[in-house]
């Protein structure tokens, strides 16, 4: 009787074993090859809301980008020049969407005076990559994008990024982990911690609470990709971050809790904001706030970077506010 409870014993510990491990790969494959919003779908869903105009977006584009990536492929983008200006924001957007999703936020810093970056990331849009990695690879591409807009800007002009959840961790860890290369950078409802992410979606979605099954996604993501979720830590970047940095997050967010946000704040040492919106969902602060979270950045500016400028003065490059 004793060898059949432990032959039973040993048989579900190998049977809960391979369940874990099987619904660890299976995360493995859902993280490498999420997927993406349809981009017709994206179109029609941002012109829907008016934040998206197709006359403005034709008339404004200089130019079409089409960036080498040190990964091994082409980042495509496009450069915006409404305004008689070299002062640029590059914008980063989140997992599953694309540039399209950026150009509200490209009339959002016209107003504020400056021009505008928009690309797609790794493996969506138009651009290449085999499998998104929450911004491990994402980074360099950032990096090469940074570099090649500085190249067309000059180095007088004011040079910020604006980074959307995934794009919001990319960002930071671009900054923290390869270089601190922008003059300032907006974090909106960037995770801290990738594990611990993936850990409260698998608690929530899953009804899973064991952090086990991470762990053997973590093993498979680096064995078929090359990397650690331990890799993709924004919480750690942002300690290595001298320029300011504005975090912003939406209290309802229930992908991303807004305490990452606050972890991020807490842990990044110098020139920083933080604002925390009490409407919105994920990546809605802006479409929920739109007035508040202008004048947020507008404000953010003149306190980090103009202020500054007019200390040093080292520019004449600054645009006035106008409203």
């Amino acid at each position: 009787m004793k060898k059949k409870i432990l032959l039973f014993s040993g048989i579900t510990t190998t049977l809960a074993a391979a369940a874990t491990g099987l619904f660890g790969f299976a995360l493995s494959n859902k993280l490498m090859y999420i997927k993406q919003k349809d981009p017709e779908f994206v179109r029609e869903r941002e012109t829907t809301a008016k934040r998206f105009d197709e006359a403005w977006y034709n008339k404004n584009l200089k130019c079409e980008l089409n960036i080498d990536s040190p990964n091994g492929y082409s980042i495509r983008g496009i450069m915006f020049r409404p305004l008689e200006t070299n002062n640029t924001i590059i914008i980063c957007h989140g997992v599953t969407e694309n540039k399209i999703n950026s150009v509200k936020y490209a009339r959002l810093f016209e107003r504020l005076g400056y021009n505008s970056v928009i690309f797609d990331h790794r493996r969506h849009g138009e651009t290449g990559g085999k499998t998104t990695s929450y911004g491990y690879y994402e980074k360099n591409d950032l990096d090469a994008v940074v570099k090649t807009i500085k190249a067309m800007i000059g180095e007088n002009a004011i040079l910020g990024i604006h980074g959307e959840s995934m794009g919001a961790a990319t960002m930071l860890l671009y900054a923290g982990t390869v270089e601190d290369g922008a003059d300032f950078y907006i974090s909106d409802c960037a995770f801290s911690d990738f594990s611990m992410l993936l850990k409260q979606i698998a608690k929530t979605e899953f009804k899973y609470g064991s952090i086990i099954p991470i762990r053997f996604a973590d093993f498979f993501v680096r064995l078929r990709d090359g990397y650690s979720f331990k890799s993709v830590t924004p919480a750690e970047a942002v300690t290595n971050i001298e320029k300011p940095v504005l975090f912003i997050h939406s209290i309802p967010d229930t992908f991303i809790p807004a305490s990452m946000s606050l972890d991020l704040y807490n842990k990044k040492t110098g020139p920083k904001k933080l604002k925390l919106f009490d409407n919105g969902a994920h990546a809605q602060s802006f479409n929920e706030n739109m007035a508040e979270y202008e004048d947020l950045i507008h404000d953010f500016l003149e306190s980090f970077i103009y202020q500054k400028i007019n200390r040093d003065s080292s520019s004449s490059n600054v645009i006035p506010f106008h409203f």
